[in-house]
């Protein structure tokens, strides 16, 4: 995707150096553009840990080059499970870090340890390239649906325009590139099709407000930021069309583990009659899990997310504000399960399917 006609990716190798990786510092958007260099395994899982860098698919990638960067220090055996346990233990719901790390270990260990940091950066170059690819295809198969929608509008004498709503921020951002929900939307756009997003703030970060907002802005998609709480009242009087989300784990069974919120949309698209789509690359299924509400861990963040926030004063200056009494706690839930009867269906980078084990196998016959 571009910024400002800049293409880029979410992830990159260092040109200078060629070791060194380089993201976007996430928790300094929208406000300004910061590029941050990891040079080792800490300052990686920081990074993974603070947020500096999310998002399921994006987490996987930029972990799997922490632990070619640690093989640079070392590249013994001992040192690179040990790496790679701590580089998992950073988040916990999404699935694609552990499915990351596990594939580069299944790379490593049979290779000698003189070659494992070479051998590293090029699996790790494999898994990101293969992101782009999948998430490109999630894109086309979210493209048709909502040009399906678009068409019956125009049959039924309405203009055509298609209201979209998402949850949380699941685009090029997120990924390594292109996105998983809004890659649909990105290709809708630039096919000239009429579409608008209404997209949620996502308390407690405001992923939505802060990321979603500025990638559609940037890209020239027309969006509105809605309160979290407002999605409902729309689709009661027909204000969306579609709603599309993202994933950080889908089980075997369908259910589909979101940022927290995502499980009260699903309920409200259901009262309402819209269909409720999740889009994911098959790197966040998560085979070996059927009940989501029981068997996924779901992550407990700092309460501080939730009684302070931060933004931009008049001035320009960003401020840290305090918006809850000093002597209340809150709780801090990263992430809700939807269970697979509320999900109208799944993108996959090989089609759609319903939210089944017969849907999933259906696409994935191997996993049988």
């Amino acid at each position: 995707m571009k910024i400002d006609g800049v293409p880029f990716r979410s992830v990159w190798v260092d040109e200078d150096d060629g070791w060194s990786i380089r993201i976007f510092d996430q928790t300094r958007l929208p406000w300004s553009l910061d590029i941050l260099r990891l040079s080792d395994r800490d300052t990686v899982a920081h990074a993974i840990r603070s947020m500096q860098v999310r998002g399921a698919p994006l987490i996987g990638a930029v972990a799997a080059y922490g632990l070619a960067l640690s093989l640079r220090a070392d590249s013994s055996t001992d040192a690179m499970e040990r790496d790679a346990a701590l580089l998992k233990e950073t988040r916990p719901t999404a699935v694609n870090l552990a499915w990351a790390i596990d594939r580069m270990l299944v790379r490593l260990r049979n290779t000698p340890a003189a070659d494992r940091a070479r051998v590293a950066y090029e699996e790790a170059g494999l898994i990101c390239d293969e992101d782009v690819e999948q998430n490109e295809r999630i894109g086309r198969h979210g493209l048709a649906l909502i040009r399906e929608i678009a068409e019956r509008k125009q049959r039924e004498g309405g203009s055509g325009r298609v209201n979209l709503l998402t949850h949380c921020n699941a685009g090029w951002i997120a990924t390594v590139d292109w996105g998983t929900a809004l890659a649909p939307i990105y290709m809708a756009h630039d096919a000239g099709l009429d579409v608008h997003v209404w997209v949620d703030e996502t308390r407690p970060r405001n992923q939505g407000a802060a990321l979603t907002a500025w990638e559609l802005g940037r890209h020239g998609v027309g969006h509105t930021l809605l309160s979290d709480n407002a999605g409902g009242h729309l689709m009661q009087h027909g204000e969306v069309d579609m709603v599309i989300v993202g994933t950080d784990r889908v089980t075997r069974e369908g259910d589909v583990a979101n940022k927290i919120g995502t499980y009260l949309k699903a309920l409200a698209a259901r009262d309402n009659g819209v269909p409720f789509w999740v889009a994911l690359p098959s790197t966040t299924i998560d085979w070996d899990v059927r009940d989501g509400v029981k068997e996924i861990p779901i992550e407990n963040r700092s309460g501080e997310e939730v009684t302070f926030l931060t933004g931009r004063a008049e001035d320009g200056a960003l401020h840290r504000v305090r918006i809850a009494p000093d002597d209340t706690d809150a709780a801090n839930p990263a992430f809700d399960v939807t269970p697979a009867r509320l999900v109208t269906g799944l993108i996959t980078e090989r089609g759609v399917c319903d939210a089944s084990e017969d849907g999933l196998l259906s696409l994935f016959p191997e996993r049988r």
